[in-house]
């Protein structure tokens, strides 16, 4: 349930409970002495209480707990559910993820990090992928092997190697496709890649920008096509330039289906 449909649902609550509330009160003496012999009457709680109150009463917890959630889910944590397969192995089709929308508030994103975020590109959903590079850092992709700063990264939960290479360089993500002889810039029309001004050097990723990628890395659309998610601000360049960006938060917690339940690494 989207923070929009939780609201509407409180509000609907609320409006029942107001009307309970203008209901006319009926004492209940005169009410039964006016009825007519052998008519009956609703029956009301061992202890006396009326079932109104009772309906009230759980009308109020239910509304508190709906706003308590909808502070939870607007502001803490929230639940996401997988669309597609970018992230096999790690994340499955129907998995369901707990996020930390609070985390990145007050400290910033870690190598490693699978993080959900709105895309520099046209879409209604907000993706997921593994954080691979950090702003100041430098990344390039050769023969299947992931390096970053020169180092080449350890990756167990791929479901295969990269079948591209790719080089941050000369203010650009430079990519060559499997069987081609050369490298090709992703198009800023095309992809969030920051004017030169933004850049602090030309081969290393730029302030505010971050590298990602899923773990299914032949089948993923991500930072190989529409260049750099952002932590912060709105997007400098593509077709969701001018628009706001960000991080929704930290996918910590894999919570469905039960025999999958785990700290996500």
């Amino acid at each position: 349930m989207t923070p929009l449909e939780l609201l509407g649902l409180i509000c609907v609550l609320a409006v029942v409970r107001a009307a309970m509330s203008f209901r006319p009160a009926v004492a209940d003496g005169s009410a039964r002495a006016s009825l007519p012999s052998g008519t009956r009457t609703a029956p009301t709680p061992a202890d006396g209480t009326s079932l109104s109150v009772v309906i009230k009463e759980y009308l109020d917890a239910f509304i508190v707990a709906g706003l308590v959630a909808l502070f939870l889910i607007s502001f803490v944590v929230r639940t996401f559910f997988i669309p597609s397969g970018s992230m096999e192995p790690t994340l499955q089709i129907h998995d369901v993820l707990l996020v930390n929308e609070f985390e990145y508030r007050l400290s910033k994103p870690h190598d490693g990090d699978i993080v959900v975020f709105p895309p520099p590109i046209p879409t209604t959903n907000d993706f997921i992928k593994r954080m691979i590079g950090s702003p100041g850092e430098k990344l390039r992709i050769k023969d299947g092997i992931v390096y970053r700063n020169g180092v080449p990264l350890a990756e167990p939960y791929t479901a295969q190697k990269p079948a591209y290479d790719l080089e941050i360089r000369d203010y650009g993500i430079y990519v060559r496709e499997d069987g081609s002889s050369e490298f090709t810039p992703i198009d800023p029309s095309q992809g969030n890649i920051p004017p030169k001004s933004a850049w602090t050097s030309p081969d290393t990723i730029p302030p505010g920008c971050y590298f990602m990628m899923g773990d299914n890395r032949n089948n993923s659309e991500d930072s190989h096509i529409w260049g750099f998610a952002q932590l912060h601000g709105t997007f400098a360049t593509g077709p969701e330039a001018g628009k706001s960006a960000g991080f929704t938060g930290h996918a910590f917690l894999l919570f469905w289906p039960p025999n999958r339940i785990g700290i996500l690494h």
